[in-house]
């Protein structure tokens, strides 16, 4: 096995009832104002007064920007920067899912090193240490909160870009299961199914370790197991919140070192062109790839579909993967996700240049087997 990196957040805070100690944590760091990073549903929840009564406790002024999309873009990116640099804050808190941490990562990186969000396109192109970055998990689907990506949005081209960074990883995450109760269960499935994809396709990854297959593997386990849980009854449910904060947090740590595969790749194009919500997306195509996929590793897929409850004792290699193919797209229908691309104003006619763009798109780099166009055109058909 060649030299591998295994790399994520440094310090990591979990479990129920632990925002208050996290913000003692940002307290002791010495930070003396904090730029808050999220989005204005989350500010009409209360959300983002809690965590700021939290650290205005501790001695921590606080300025909120708010102004994040669902699909975080440069101007989300350009608006929050402004925000810090009149605050002269000294540390940046995202609080949400993976949007307010995309952005808020990128608003760090450009706090310390100036340029343009395009500057950063790409790979390893940070250069210095971005501003502190503390973020606080109100989702269990991105894990963005643990990892080295951010995907941001150019709006005038409806272009998702990758910025891959090591730098980019928050120095310390939340997962306080208490702060995602009142998450909608429509949210709660998307962002449960995105964790499912970030786990299958880092464990097919050409890329993928013992290491990270330890963890795609549980992962993938425990979302069988809870995500139904927590989207028919997320409120009362903690034991069910607590292990998808688990789950998402182990497929975050997987995917960060063996990276992703077509089905983001395709999403991608969708989110750009639709500003349509990525757990979604992935729910959607994640079958369709697989089943694309299965030629090229069977018999990783039949590991999927045992971590996903399936008795694969009488089947084939191959039969059980088309079973781990099967088991994801019930798992889709059983939380309630769209059935088809169709039913979100998908269009047909914008398959082909979707289909280039997937193409170019990092995330497809370690799939498995490589997608022509025309497969990749075939499997939004599919979808739709």
């Amino acid at each position: 096995m060649p030299t591998r990196q295994f790399l994520m957040t440094a310090e990591n805070i979990m479990g129920a009832g632990c925002l208050p100690d996290a913000m003692s944590l940002v307290q002791s760091r010495g930070y003396r104002h904090a730029l808050i990073v999220t989005d204005a549903p989350l500010t009409a929840l209360g959300v983002t007064e809690k965590v700021a009564s939290l650290l205005r406790e501790r001695g921590v002024a606080v300025t909120v920007f708010d102004g994040v999309q669902p699909n975080p873009t440069v101007s989300n990116v350009n608006a929050g920067l402004a925000a810090q640099q009149q605050a002269g804050a000294d540390c940046i808190i995202s609080l949400g899912g993976g949007s307010p941490h995309d952005c808020a990562k990128v608003i760090a990186v450009l706090a310390t090193n100036g340029g343009t969000v395009m500057d950063y396109r790409g790979a390893d192109k940070v250069n210095k240490a971005p501003l502190a970055l503390i973020a606080i998990n109100t989702t269990a689907g991105t894990a963005s909160e643990i990892t080295r990506f951010a995907v941001i949005t150019e709006e005038t081209r409806h272009l998702k870009m990758n910025i891959v960074d090591r730098q980019l990883a928050p120095l310390i995450s939340v997962n306080d299961p208490e702060l995602m109760r009142g998450m909608p269960a429509s949210l709660t499935a998307a962002t449960g199914m995105d964790a499912l994809t970030h786990a299958v396709e880092a464990y097919v990854s050409k890329l993928a370790t013992p290491v990270t297959d330890a963890c795609a593997l549980h992962a993938i386990k425990l979302i069988g197991q809870y995500l139904p849980r927590a989207v028919s009854n997320g409120r009362e449910d903690i034991e069910a919140r607590e292990n998808m904060t688990a789950a998402q947090f182990l497929a975050g740590m997987a995917f960060n070192n063996a990276f992703l595969g077509y089905v983001h790749a395709m999403a991608h194009q969708l989110g750009g062109q639709y500003n349509l919500p990525h757990g979604v997306c992935n729910a959607l195509l994640l079958p369709h790839v697989e089943a694309a996929n299965v030629s090229a590793c069977a018999p990783r897929l039949a590991e999927v579909a045992r971590a996903l409850g399936v008795n694969t004792l009488d089947l084939s290699v191959e039969a059980a993967a088309h079973a781990a193919v099967k088991a994801m797209h019930d798992l889709a229908r059983a939380v309630g996700i769209p059935a088809k691309l169709s039913e979100l104003g998908v269009k047909r006619e914008d398959f082909p240049l979707m289909a280039v763009n997937a193409m170019k798109d990092g995330s497809g780099a370690t799939n498995p087997r490589k997608l022509t166009q025309p497969e990749i055109e075939a499997i939004f058909e599919a979808a739709y």
